[in-house]
């Protein structure tokens, strides 16, 4: 089977050609290393006709931050080499996210990532949606043998299922802090849940996980409004939707900004962007009290916190 890349317009460069995240692995670069020899050896032995497209969506700039957290969780219970099975199930979760990505991508119409088009704007709308159902069910079929690997994948997809409903439903209302943290860990708080548990191949660092779930969540929203105040309004997607996030919860206690967030429009987009932009320093602060929270878990649970703590102290870098 060919392993060769699909050919590409200037302008949309392969993702491989890109440089590698700094964020990327963090003392993680060998079992990295492994899992992309991996996920290589699962696109070259994949159906030809949805090679390119996996060759398009995994060889990127992924961050791994997932499969960096089964094998920081994986240390922090049993110190020592990460086994194959714990890269199986790394693989699978990778995939799962992936499967995500691809569905978020097509709903928000997105046309690129990370620098590079999207899947379904590469390769059209059918593919793509045919793609995200063939890497689900390849993340099953790696976890066959693995009954609790299994259940995980199964909670992971109806959770974020259930999760991506819900923040739709909820949007444009004026919801508080503790409504964000029942989102944020539903949604980005079930998938590191899963993760760790994966890891450890039981529950004892579930709590941990879902921790550092929504401190990944509440990182990525604070950048998107740092990024959205650097633009001047124009590049938050999330208040353009409505979607309640760690800034907006903060700043809708205001019932000034409240009202925009329910009546968003292009002459008041600025202005709320800007109020929400002023709240910034407080969501900070929030964070700093949820990697706490979190480096307190691993320090409470884990035989050997180190791993888990420095994975703390990375994610929370991610809003600055």
């Amino acid at each position: 089977m060919s392993t060769s890349r699909p050919h590409v317009a200037p302008g949309t460069e392969s993702p491989s050609a890109l440089p590698p995240d700094p964020m990327r692995a963090r003392g993680f670069d060998a079992e990295i290393g492994r899992l992309r020899g991996f996920l290589r050896d699962w696109i070259d032995g994949a159906d030809p006709e949805m090679q390119p497209l996996l060759e398009w969506q995994f060889v990127a700039r992924a961050k791994y931050f997932r499969p960096v957290t089964i094998f920081a969780c994986r240390q922090a219970v049993a110190p020592g080499e990460i086994d194959a099975d714990t890269l199986r199930r790394a693989a699978a979760v990778e995939m799962m996210h992936n499967v995500s990505l691809i569905i978020d991508d097509i709903l928000d119409r997105s046309r690129f990532r990370r620098g590079v088009l999207t899947l379904h704007c590469r390769f059209g709308m059918l593919p793509g949606l045919m793609a995200s159902g063939w890497i689900a069910a390849e993340a099953f079929r790696l976890c066959d043998r693995d009954p609790f690997g299994v259940q995980r994948l199964a909670e992971l997809l109806k959770r974020l299922a259930s999760a991506e409903a819900l923040q739709w439903r909820l949007r444009r209302q004026p919801l508080g802090v503790e409504d964000w943290r029942h989102l944020a860990g539903e949604d980005t708080g079930s998938m590191f849940e899963v993760c760790a548990c994966m890891g450890t191949g039981d529950e004892r660092l579930r709590t941990y996980g879902h921790l550092l779930g929504m401190l990944y969540h509440g990182c990525d929203d604070v950048g998107d409004v740092r990024g959205a105040v650097a633009l001047g309004g124009g590049g938050d997607q999330d208040l353009r939707d409505g979607i309640l996030t760690l800034p907006a919860a903060l700043a809708i206690r205001d019932p000034e900004v409240a009202i925009l967030f329910r009546n968003p429009s292009p002459r008041t987009a600025e202005e709320l962007v800007a109020k929400v932009g002023a709240v910034l320093p407080a969501a900070e602060a929030y964070l700093d009290r949820l990697a706490e929270e979190a480096v307190a878990e691993a320090e409470q649970v884990a035989v050997n916190p180190e791993p888990l703590i420095a994975l703390v102290r990375n994610t929370r870098t991610l809003s600055r």
